[in-house]
């Protein structure tokens, strides 16, 4: 072997150690540095005319396990999700308070019978019904609280979902662009591996937002592809995701990918990682626990309001203003049977004027005379005959009203065995006349309507549905127009026309109570309403409004109600006594100041069965408002420990992943060590080779010379 063969080996072996240890500089300069992959140097005989001449660096490589790398970005991408649902679970758990406290929201509702309880030995105590009062309020304030927390949890899920999505962009571009760096680098033989590290972590990163498979390139670089295969970047370029916000309708991820001409749905791609995570709270978790708790509210105050309509306050309200019903008075009086009587009281308490109300034989009767007949057309007109000079009756706007003339005060009693009824309610209790707490808003869904009533929209206004798959991806928006048929039926037939309807997704059903509700079809399509500009007459409630379809509509019922404006200011308006018509006659007391009865119905209110909707979790049941509390705060607690628990078990097989990933991929300091040491002997026996070959030449020369 010639001096200059030697030469050559020797200096290639300097350039090889070199390499090698600026890449065991790198890994230790790394070794604390996240989703870093450590480098590798490959070497090969570098070989001339069929002999060795010396060592070279094939390439630097990334010591990454694409089998590990896949398994640890699926882990990651679910701990995101299951992150970020047990945090914000947790924190709507804790807007209810602590169940075992007396500082707990459902404790409220226990107080307001427990001050109904202390009032029935002393109806007359001011302090009393002061207490009640203030118990009340407090329930409904903080109902209506909890209520706007979880709609501002929404709202932050929302804004975090924006977020989330322009970082994805942001992290797709970033790895489109390292993949030109990578390519670049691969063709020209150069080291590319600081552009692939980087890469990786913008990998990591963006597998912790949504879910995503990597493949790699022949070039150099990686293709990343959304769950189905979809190529989100490395194929043609970047691709673009966007989030389209829909008040009261699911949301909605869209991707448009790289030369494309228009978006398509991500919705359904999304199965793992943050984002994903917070569309489940934004469009499932979070309308569900809020529809639980205005079922919850909306129960306790409707049995609040039966038991107030069935009592009477000492002396009587001169004023009875009902609730906006919806409806007309012929359509809403409709369907009711049984008896109820109207009596107007002086103030001391004694009956001035008593009429008798027979819905099912259509009679009503004055003082105990003559029974006359009556339609629900004409109801109005008789009943202000009836009442003559002691009152009058009108109805506006959906609502009933009743007005005694001078200091006189009106109040209700039903037949001992036939009360009057319609959806399970008193004639009082149904049209609100006497109601304890009041609403701003639709909040009692059963309208009573038949399939046979008219329905009483305006012929071509419009409700636009959403319909989305089970996982959430939006099908199709469907405008539907009120029908000029108009019975209830045609409203249904419209509703689930194939064509221009739902029908093909689902059917929309009205129940016995005149409750509609929408039974999705075998796939589980879901609905949601966009928008709606339907009116029932003039300024009339929309169908969402009247019959609470939507999320946006049920979602809210707790924030809208507050206790009666003159009882809050007086509490002796309360009713806490209980009308006795049962051996009265005109000029007799029919009302007395210490009669606590009324107070032990509204004491008693949360333990009467009542029918309780299918909403979020909870499924239609019969039972006392008292129970259905305690189940509410089962089913909340519940899910944030299940949220928790499932957050747990993703953590840990996130960190075991990492584990297994950095133990291949990762900085060992030892091993680096030993690197190091070797590539520092090999540079120090390739110097010496050098030194000797010096020497020759010296040699060589001197002989020469």
């Amino acid at each position: 072997m010639s001096l200059n063969s030697i030469m050559s080996s020797a200096t290639t072996g300097l350039m090889a150690a070199q390499t090698g240890l600026r890449a065991v500089s790198d890994n230790i300069a790394n070794v604390n540095t996240a989703g870093y992959v450590r480098k590798l140097v490959n070497q090969q005989p570098l070989i001339s005319a069929g002999l060795g001449v010396g060592v070279d660096v094939a390439k630097v490589v990334l010591a990454s396990d694409k089998f590990l790398q896949s398994a640890a970005l699926k882990a990651t991408a679910s701990a995101g999700s299951s992150g970020v649902i047990a945090d914000l679970l947790d924190r709507t758990q804790a807007e209810f308070g602590d169940p075992s406290t007396g500082s707990s929201f459902f404790t409220r509702l226990d107080n307001i019978y427990a001050a109904f309880s202390s009032a029935v030995d002393d109806p007359n105590s001011t302090v009393r019904r002061g207490t009640a009062v203030n118990q009340i309020s407090d329930f409904l304030t903080e109902s209506g609280r909890i209520s706007t927390q979880i709609k501002s949890l929404q709202d932050e899920v929302d804004s975090r979902i924006q977020a989330k999505v322009e970082r994805v962009n942001q992290l797709l571009q970033e790895i489109d662009g390292l993949n030109a760096d990578i390519t670049r680098s691969t063709v020209m033989n150069g080291d590319a591996t600081g552009s692939e590290n980087l890469q990786i972590q913008r990998i990591n990163e963006l597998s912790s937002l949504i879910d995503v498979n990597i493949q790699g390139r022949p070039q150099g670089g990686v293709v990343v592809r959304a769950s189905d295969g979809l190529p989100l970047a490395g194929q043609g370029g970047a691709a673009s995701l966007t989030f389209v916000r829909t008040t009261g309708a699911a949301g909605e991820i869209t991707v448009t990918l790289a030369g494309a001409s228009g978006p398509t749905s991500m919705r359904a791609r999304l199965n793992g990682g943050e984002i994903a995570g917070l569309l489940q709270l934004r469009d499932s978790d979070l309308p569900a626990i809020s529809d639980e708790l205005g079922e919850f509210v909306s129960r306790a105050v409707d049995e609040l309001n039966r038991a107030h309509n069935a009592a009477a306050s000492v002396p009587p309200p001169g004023v009875m203003t009902g609730r906006n019903t919806g409806l007309d008075l012929p359509t809403a009086l409709g369907g009711f049977t049984g008896k109820t009587s109207l009596a107007v009281v002086s103030t001391t308490g004694t009956l001035q004027r008593q009429i008798d109300i027979d819905f099912t034989a259509g009679t009503m009767s004055v003082d105990g005379g003559a029974a006359s007949a009556f339609t629900p057309a004409n109801f109005l007109t008789n009943l202000n005959s009836a009442m003559g000079a002691f009152g009058s009756a009108s109805f506006s706007n959906g609502a009933l009203s009743l007005s005694a003339t001078g200091t006189n005060g009106l109040a209700f009693a039903e037949d001992a065995t036939t009360a009057s009824a319609k959806t399970g309610k008193t004639f009082s209790h149904f049209f609100g006349l006497n109601d304890l707490i009041s609403s701003t808003g639709f909040s009692n869904y059963e309208t009573g309507l038949r399939p046979t009533d008219p329905h009483g929209f305006t012929a071509g206004d419009q409700i636009t549905l959403r319909i989305a798959a089970a996982d959430g991806a939006r099908i199709r928006d469907i405008n539907v127009a009120a029908p000029a048929g108009g019975t209830m039926t045609d409203l249904l037939a419209s509703l689930n026309d194939v064509t221009t309807g739902a029908g093909l997704y689902g059917q929309f059903g009205l129940d016995a109570n005149g409750q509609m509700s929408f039974a999705p079809g075998a796939a589980g399509y879901g609905m949601t309403v966009v928008s709606d500009n339907t009116e029932r007459g003039p300024g009339g409630p929309s169908i969402t409004e009247l019959f609470g379809i939507g999320e946006a509509q049920r979602g809210g019922r707790a924030e809208r109600y507050t206790v009666r404006s003159d009882i809050a200011a007086n509490s002796a308006k309360l009713g806490l006594a209980t009308l006795d018509l049962a051996q009265a006659a005109t000029g007799h007391p029919v009302l007395s100041a210490g009669d606590g009865r009324g107070a032990l119905k509204l004491a008693q209110s949360g333990g009467v069965n009542t029918r309780f909707d299918a909403v979020g979790t909870l499924s239609g049941v019969s039972m006392s408002v008292t129970r259905y509390g305690a189940e509410l705060a089962g089913s909340i607690g519940r899910r944030a420990d299940a949220a928790a628990s499932r957050q747990e078990s993703a953590q840990a097989v996130a960190e075991e992943a990492s584990a297994r990933r950095a133990s291949v991929e990762g900085v060992n300091l030892d091993e680096e060590l030993i690197a190091m040491t070797t590539y520092q002997q090999a540079f120090n026996a390739s110097a010496r080779i050098v030194q000797a070959s010096k020497d020759l030449y010296d040699i060589l020369l001197g002989m020469v010379n």
